[in-house]
């Protein structure tokens, strides 16, 4: 069964890789390197249609190198993602995943975290210009935009980052609240013509930080939005490095059970954990996840979270 995932951080594993050439580590291929759980011979075994890659800058770079960094990782996305693998074909607006042939796997290029850009709308539409479809305005601490999840003032969006939720709807562009805290989720959800958590879980079932509470969930839902579960074992079981496909659904079952059958999705965060869901460990294991949801849920809802329920509620 196909799969669109919504979440993963291979651009980021590449250019730390290249970075790191001096002190033994050595370039990674995207067609096969063992530690790149987004392989493309791991996207194929998978089943994975369409793969979302997340621009991500960590807090540690210094603020006069964070716009390199960015431009580094989307190089990174045209030169080996797509530039040495023929399978893998960008996506630039949503109408191009109808038009996929079998053998293809779509490439989106989304951003975690509004660092890359700061204040400056300018490197966002830039952003946009070279096909940036998802933008979440945060990752763990605060920015110019917003309070991450991890930031202990919780704030909401600022005055730029209300702006930057108005430049995602007027581009046609998910806003992705992952990684938001409660204050930014309702400042967002809101303001949002495309919400979307690319990789989040249920706080009810995992009570974490990155997870959602059950009315923010409702709220996602109510407006069309999409959660698409994340598989790092610490937001599936609570202060535990381990995780089962069962205790993933109880996730998928808790979101169902909140009216979410047709909204829910996958988000696997693979090349950004350090530990994971036993059988899901790469992206090859993908149909390991599918054959088990095909115990207690139907054909139509398991191709729903596969991939149709994003199909279904992409930005128009």
């Amino acid at each position: 069964m196909k799969i669109i995932d919504t979440h993963c951080d291979a651009l980021f594993k590449l250019q730390r890789a290249a970075k790191e050439k001096g002190n033994g580590m050595k370039k990674l291929r995207f067609q096969d390197a063992d530690q790149i759980e987004t392989n493309v011979a791991r996207l194929k075994q998978g089943k994975v249609s369409v793969q979302f890659f997340a621009i991500f800058i960590y807090p540690d770079v210094p603020s006069d190198q964070i716009w390199q960094h960015a431009l580094e990782q989307i190089d990174f996305f045209y030169e080996e993602v797509l530039g040495k693998n023929q399978a893998m074909k960008q996506m630039t607006s949503w109408s191009d995943l109808d038009d996929l042939q079998d053998g293809e796997i779509g490439a989106v290029l989304t951003l975690e975290g509004a660092d890359a850009f700061g204040n400056d709308v300018v490197k966002l539409r830039h952003l946009y210009r070279v096909g940036v479809m998802s933008v979440g305005l945060t990752w763990n601490v605060a920015n110019l935009c917003a309070d991450g999840a991890g930031e202990p003032r919780g704030g909401g969006l600022t005055l730029l980052g209300k702006e930057v939720v108005r430049l995602n709807n007027e581009h046609h562009v998910f806003t992705d609240v992952s990684h938001s805290t409660v204050k930014g989720f309702w400042d967002m959800i809101e303001r949002a013509d495309y919400p979307m958590a690319s990789h989040s879980n249920a706080r009810a079932i995992c009570d974490h930080e990155r997870n959602l509470y059950d009315d923010q969930l409702k709220a996602l839902f109510q407006k069309k939005g999409l959660i698409h579960l994340v598989f790092n074992p610490p937001f599936i079981n609570k202060q535990r490095e381990t995780a089962t496909i069962a205790d993933l659904i109880k996730h998928i079952d808790h979101c169902c059970s909140l009216g979410g059958v047709n909204q829910i999705g996958f988000g696997s965060d693979f090349d950004g954990i350090s530990s994971y869901v036993q059988g899901l460990e790469h992206a090859g294991k993908y149909q390991n996840l599918i054959n088990e949801l095909l115990n207690y849920y139907s054909e139509t809802e398991v191709k729903g979270f596969a991939h149709e329920n994003l199909l279904n509620h992409r930005p128009g």
